[in-house]
């Protein structure tokens, strides 16, 4: 199974862990554990603990990005799942630096055709678009690495021999 299909699954799971907590607001490591069962490699594991525990406590710091986007919309009019999805792009966005922005973004569109409406993935994409775009203004992104940051390398002329 390739890393990138894993990567999904995991952040699958992270989406029904974080459903589930948002619905009772307890037991989270009741949930972890059973959504996580099957999850045998101590990576994949870390990733989604790592997102899960990076998202919880930032909830309303990511509500207020999202909010601040959709100025018509009101935050209860989202879909659930939606707000999840795209806290957890903000999140991969912010505090995974070795995951390129447009697969953070992409992940959480495909997962939402999967897992949500049919206008969905759209929204999460202009929303994400727009805050990653802010981030990149601000300087919070914080990105290492080959082909983590949309910079074209700008090519020297050569210059003409006399």
């Amino acid at each position: 199974m390739s890393k990138v299909f894993k990567r999904r699954l995991i952040r699958e799971k992270v989406l029904q862990v974080l459903y589930a907590y948002e619905m009772n607001n307890d037991n989270l490591q009741s949930q972890i554990d059973e959504i996580f069962s099957n999850v045998d490699e101590d990576n994949d594991k870390q990733f989604g603990l790592t997102l899960i525990y990076k998202v919880i406590p930032n909830r309303d710091k990511f509500d207020e990005l999202i909010k601040n986007k959709v100025n018509n919309w009101e935050m209860d009019r989202i879909a659930l799942i939606d707000k999840i999805l795209i806290r957890m792009g903000i999140c991969e966005l912010l505090f995974f630096e070795d995951i390129p922005p447009k697969v953070s973004i992409n992940e959480v569109i495909e997962i939402s055709k999967k897992f949500s409406t049919a206008g969905s993935a759209k929204f999460i994409n202009g929303v994400l678009d727009a805050i990653l775009n802010d981030f990149k203004k601000s300087g919070e992104l914080k990105k290492t690495g080959r082909g983590l940051v949309d910079e074209t390398i700008s090519k020297k002329t050569p210059k003409k021999s006399e």
